[in-house]
C-alpha cells in the first residue's frame, strides 16, 4: 500500500474516533455550526448568545468517501478510459477555529487529503470581527451590531452556491455528491464587510484576484477584483423562509486569470469522466470553467423553504475576454434544486437538481452546451454523520466541442457518499 494511501486511511480512522468527543467542543461566537445544525446557514448570523470567557480553540474535521459507478462515452471517435465501479480516494479536512477576543475569531482550514493533492496543504484562513472592543470598549458598537468584517486569504463571498457546495471533504451541507457545472469558488487575498439588518444583506469586498500569491508580477497586468452582494433573508413565519440575493464580481485586467471558476484546487467529485485513453487525470473532470482572463459575472440565488420543501436556484452570467484578440465571450448557468426533507428533525431528504450551462468562448466561437440531471437522497444518521446516494446524467452538445473528447459526450451512473463533519 502506498504511503499516501495509508496515511489517508489513518486520517479517516482518526476522524471516526473523534466523533464521540463532539460534545466537548467549545462554543464559538458568530459561528456556522458543523453538521445538521448548520444546514441552510449562509452568512454567519449576527445573533450571539455565547459569552466570551477567554481564548478558546475548537478543532474540527471533515471526512468524505465515495463509491463511484459511472460510465461515459464520446462521439468524437476517441477511446475513453475504462472506468470500474470502485471507491475513490478518501478526502479529509482539518478545521481550526480560535476565539481570540470578544467578537473576534480566526479560522484556518487544512486539506489533509484531496483528489488533486494527496499531501496536506493549507486551503486558507481569515480573521472575522463582529466587535471592535479590542480597540476600545463599545468602539463603533452601533455599526458592529449589524456588520461583520472578514480579512484573510480564503473563499470570497460571491453568490450563495458556495455555502452549499462540497469543499473537499466538507460535503455535509451539499445534498448531492457533485457541485455545480460552473463552480464559483476561489481562495484569494481579500477583505470584505457584510451588513445584516432586519433581513437585508449587503456585502462589499475586494480581492487581489490571484489564487497563487507572489510579488513577482512578471509582465502581468494585475489589478484588484471588486465584488458585492445585495439581498433579503427572512423567516416570515414558522413554516416559511424566503431568501433572494444578487452578487457581482468584476475582474478588470488580463493578469488575474480565470480563478473564479478554477479556484478549487481539491478536484471535482466525478473522477476520470470524459478522459481519453492514455490521458492523465483531469482533477476538474465534469466541471466547466470559462477561459476568460478579464471578465464580469453576476449570480442571482433564490432560496425558499416551506415546511420540509426546499428550493435553491442559480441564474449566473459571466462575460469576458480570453485575451486582447479573443473577445466578447459569454456563458449562462441555470440551476434549480428541489428537496423534500422529512422525518424527525428532517434527517431524511429526497430531491433533484437540474443544471445547464450554455455559451461561447468569444463572439465568433461556436456554441457550447452542458446539461446535468441529479436525483437522489440522504440520511443524517447523527447530527454529524450522513450518507447520500445520487444518479447523475451529464451531456455535452454544440459545435463548440467538435474535435474534442467532449463532442457529443455523456456520462451517467450512480454515486454513494459517506460524510462526517464536526
Amino acid at each position: 500500500m502506498k504511503l499516501s494511501r495509508m496515511r489517508t486511511w489513518v486520517i479517516a480512522l482518526t476522524a471516526l474516533t473523534a466523533v464521540p468527543a463532539l460534545a466537548q467542543q467549545p462554543e464559538m461566537q458568530y459561528f456556522r455550526p458543523a453538521g445538521l445544525e448548520g444546514l441552510n446557514v449562509f452568512e454567519t448570523p449576527k445573533q450571539n448568545n455565547v459569552p466570551f470567557t477567554g481564548l478558546k480553540v475548537r478543532v474540527g474535521g471533515d471526512f468524505a468517501l465515495q463509491f463511484q459507478g459511472l460510465s461515459h462515452k464520446t462521439g468524437s471517435g476517441d477511446t475513453l478510459i475504462d472506468m470500474a465501479s470502485n471507491f475513490n480516494l478518501p478526502t479529509a479536512n482539518l478545521n481550526i477555529d480560535v476565539q481570540l477576543a470578544d467578537g473576534v475569531r480566526m479560522n484556518l482550514v487544512t486539506y489533509l487529503s484531496s483528489r488533486h493533492h494527496n499531501e496536506a496543504w493549507v486551503k486558507g484562513g481569515y480573521i472575522q470581527m463582529d466587535k471592535l472592543d479590542f480597540i476600545q470598549e463599545g468602539f463603533l458598537s452601533g455599526f458592529m451590531d449589524i456588520a461583520t468584517i472578514k480579512i484573510g486569504l480564503d473563499e470570497i463571498n460571491y453568490g450563495d452556491a458556495h455555502f452549499r457546495r462540497s469543499d473537499n471533504a466538507r460535503a455535509i451541507y451539499n445534498p448531492f455528491v457533485g457541485n455545480y457545472i460552473m463552480d464559483a469558488f476561489t481562495t484569494e487575498a481579500f477583505g470584505e464587510v457584510n451588513i445584516q439588518t432586519n433581513g437585508f444583506i449587503g456585502v462589499v469586498g475586494v480581492s487581489n484576484g490571484n489564487l497563487n500569491q507572489t510579488v513577482n508580477s512578471g509582465d502581468k497586468d494585475l489589478g484588484p477584483s471588486i465584488y458585492g452582494k445585495l439581498g433579503y433573508d427572512s423567516q416570515l413565519n414558522d413554516d416559511l423562509r424566503v431568501r433572494l440575493t444578487g452578487s457581482f464580481l468584476n475582474s478588470p485586467t488580463f493578469g488575474n486569470g480565470t480563478y473564479l471558476y478554477k479556484g478549487d484546487r481539491t478536484g471535482a467529485r466525478y473522477y476520470w469522466v470524459m478522459t481519453p485513453e492514455g490521458g492523465s487525470d483531469n482533477f476538474r473532470s465534469g466541471r466547466f470553467a470559462p477561459s476568460f482572463t478579464k471578465f464580469s459575472s453576476i449570480q442571482i440565488n433564490p432560496f425558499v423553504k416551506w415546511k420540509g420543501l426546499e428550493f435553491f436556484g442559480i441564474y449566473e452570467m459571466v462575460m469576458g475576454d480570453v485575451n486582447e484578440t479573443v473577445t466578447g465571450g459569454s456563458y449562462t448557468q441555470l440551476a434549480g434544486e428541489l428537496l423534500y426533507r422529512f422525518g424527525a428533525e428532517e434527517r431524511f431528504y429526497l430531491g433533484g437538481r437540474y443544471n445547464l450551462v450554455t455559451g461561447n468562448a468569444s463572439e465568433n466561437a461556436a456554441d457550447q452546451e452542458i446539461s446535468r440531471m441529479n436525483f437522489g437522497g440522504g440520511w443524517f444518521m447523527t447530527d454529524n454523520v450522513m450518507v447520500k446516494v445520487e444518479y447523475v446524467n451529464q451531456q455535452y452538445s454544440g459545435d463548440g466541442f467538435n474535435g474534442s473528447v467532449l463532442q457529443e459526450g455523456k456520462f451517467d451512473g450512480f454515486m454513494l457518499e459517506a460524510v462526517i463533519g464536526f
